[in-house]
């Protein structure tokens, strides 16, 4: 393989391994080196984001909060500031997660339990597929 089908190669890979999902107010961004990228959509600043180790990370937070939680449940986590609002929204947007928002002030959201076909309650469904490391 010549070097320049090489270098495109791993461009193709890259991209093939990058997927950002946007929703109304916020973006979740899965990144080559398997971390999870919450931030404000359209925002470009730092202090508009916070990195995940991976989705799972994510994940475990999620289910970490309270039935009903708000930006201070969150805040509990170690998030400050703003990124506690948009971690709220962000998981009542993206659908890997049964929660709806109750209120908009304060900010406050509550997990859903989805029925099966029997009417039984059933665990909020996993998040799609992690995105392997460039490590594996």
């Amino acid at each position: 393989m010549s070097r320049s089908d090489a270098a495109e190669l791993h461009g193709a890979l890259g991209d093939a391994l990058t997927e950002q999902q946007e929703f109304f107010r916020t973006a979740g961004e899965y990144r080559t080196d398997g971390s999870y990228v919450v931030s404000r959509r359209g925002a470009d600043s730092a202090g508009n984001a916070k990195v995940f180790q991976s989705f799972e990370e994510l994940r475990r937070l999620y289910d970490r909060l309270p039935e009903t939680f708000d930006a201070d449940d969150v805040g509990r986590t170690g998030l400050t500031g703003s990124r506690r609002h948009m971690l709220v929204r962000h998981v009542c947007e993206h659908p890997a997660f049964d929660c709806e928002i109750e209120r908009r002030n304060p900010l406050t959201a509550t997990k859903v339990e989805q029925k099966n076909e029997s009417g039984v309650d059933e665990p909020n469904p996993s998040p799609p597929a992690e995105i392997p490391s460039m490590a594996d």
